[in-house]
């Protein structure tokens, strides 16, 4: 089963075209790495399929709802983890969910369930001003878990982690996938892409330039010679980024 089809998605700003008639499909349960470089359209992308930006054409379904047409249907299929860390500080971490699980109307008992899904367990009464980022971004993907949604969006969610918290939220990702969960992962940390995805798809310019496993990508572009994914993604786009995690 495909839980994100996308056909011909474009969109333009002022005559600039952020993202040009790009398609791709995402199975049931796969870690799908969108990888390019800062103003490549990554995050209009995400904003398209997550029903938060209209497109100017094409076509998109995500968990077999049309972005545009079933909108309101969407929302409560799908979890957004974007790179701000858009919290409630002066409140604490279960505070903060027990809010939004109001909002999302659901059950109270699954705040503990996801508070123990990403490891906050014994933190969780602490003010959220006094947490590290990286239990603010382990708090985050809680809140994106509560209404245990089919597709999880995640835009960089490791960037400016030191590697232990980073290698944790990693795991949390590929249990969640393990799990059933759809995710979409936009990351600038290559050794992350490339350990974490099932399928990849480098977008450069609004277009997509490639889309295959890793491994594949690798050996497509290697010319013989072991070669990383983030030495495919400077041969397809000219531009280097930094490494992490």
């Amino acid at each position: 089963m495909k839980a994100i089809e996308v056909k011909k998605l474009t969109r333009n700003y002022n005559g600039l075209c952020a993202v040009d008639h790009i398609n791709f499909e995402v199975d049931s349960g796969e870690i799908f790495g969108f990888l390019g470089p800062n103003g490549a359209g990554k995050t209009t992308t995400i904003k398209m399929l997550t029903g938060q930006l209209r497109p100017t054409s094409g076509k998109a379904q995500v968990v077999g709802c049309d972005v545009v047409e079933e909108r309101q249907e969407l929302k409560p299929q799908i979890g957004v983890v974007f790179e701000y860390q858009n919290v409630y500080e002066r409140l604490s971490a279960r505070d903060n969910l027990i809010f939004y699980a109001r909002l999302y109307g659901v059950n109270k008992k699954r705040v503990a369930e996801v508070l123990a899904q990403v490891g906050l367990i014994g933190r969780e009464r602490e003010k959220i001003k006094n947490y590290s980022n990286g239990m603010k971004q382990r708090l985050l993907i809680a809140r994106a878990l509560l209404h245990e949604p089919k597709a999880l969006f995640l835009d960089e969610p490791t960037r400016g982690l030191d590697p232990g918290v980073a290698r944790d939220i990693r795991a949390i990702i590929s249990n969640l996938a393990a799990e059933g969960v759809t995710v979409f992962l936009t990351t600038h940390y290559m050794e992350e892409a490339d350990r974490l995805s099932n399928r990849v798809a480098i977008i450069d310019q609004g277009r997509i330039v490639a889309l295959d496993t890793p491994e594949n990508l690798k050996l497509e572009h290697g010319d013989g010679e072991d070669i990383t994914l983030e030495d495919v993604f400077i041969k397809l786009t000219g531009k280097s980024l930094y490494r992490g995690g």
